[in-house]
């Protein structure tokens, strides 16, 4: 299914991305082939990736591979590096603190810096599908707005709360080298890692050498 019309801003507004969620994410995901994941310690996650500047078929079918892993592991979002591909774009199946889903995709985004009245800390449970079968509590602002292109090229920006608010911050964190655990202290890094390491991925993933 191609990008929905309504997806494009209009006089700086964002994105529409709660409409017809199940029907985008299927025919995404029934184009992708799934893909094993890329754990921490994999040389893809801890660099900065590449911008994407070309808007064509390859694009599209790594977001529909994207998504089919996406459900694959039962997770909210996937950054590329996930699946070990080296370009700035991340998917979203994701809902919000009111239960609200959204569902989309951004290239090369930017996360906005908040004016010091929308910075409301939150400090839920975190964890990442690069960081299979680990928590940890982490403080993030309970509001994002992130800013980039669609999957044609075209400028947009998806505004988050509560939980997708954090999808969206830790999505673009991936897309620049960082994962959650490395927000994290010292002590709780490892404890996170110890988890990992006594735990069983419910998924296939990519192990390092």
């Amino acid at each position: 299914m191609a990008q929905q019309e309504s997806e494009q801003p209009v006089n700086g507004e964002f994105i529409v991305d709660t409409e017809d969620c199940e029907a985008r994410e299927l025919a995404y995901r029934e184009r992708g082939t799934s893909r094993p994941i890329t754990v921490v310690g994999n040389p893809v996650l801890h660099r900065e990736c590449k911008d994407v500047t070309e808007f064509d078929d390859k694009l599209a079918q790594l977001i529909d591979d994207m998504f089919a892993s996406q459900r694959t592991a039962e997770g909210v979002g996937l950054a590329a590096n996930q699946i070990g591909v080296d370009l700035k774009v991340f998917v979203y199946d994701c809902p919000d603190d009111e239960g609200v889903r959204h569902t989309g995709v951004i290239c090369n985004p930017v996360l906005d810096e908040l004016p010091a009245d929308r910075r409301v800390l939150d400090d839920s449970n975190e964890g990442c599908l690069s960081v299979p079968t680990a928590y940890a509590a982490l403080a993030r602002p309970d509001y994002a707005v992130v800013r980039g292109q669609d999957a044609k090229g075209d400028p947009i920006a998806i505004e988050g709360t509560g939980y997708f608010a954090r999808c969206l911050q830790h999505e673009t964190d991936h897309l620049y080298g960082r994962l959650y655990i490395d927000r994290l202290s010292k002590r709780e890094r490892k404890d996170a890692l110890q988890q990992m390491a006594e735990g069983t991925p419910r998924y296939e993933i990519v192990p390092n050498d």
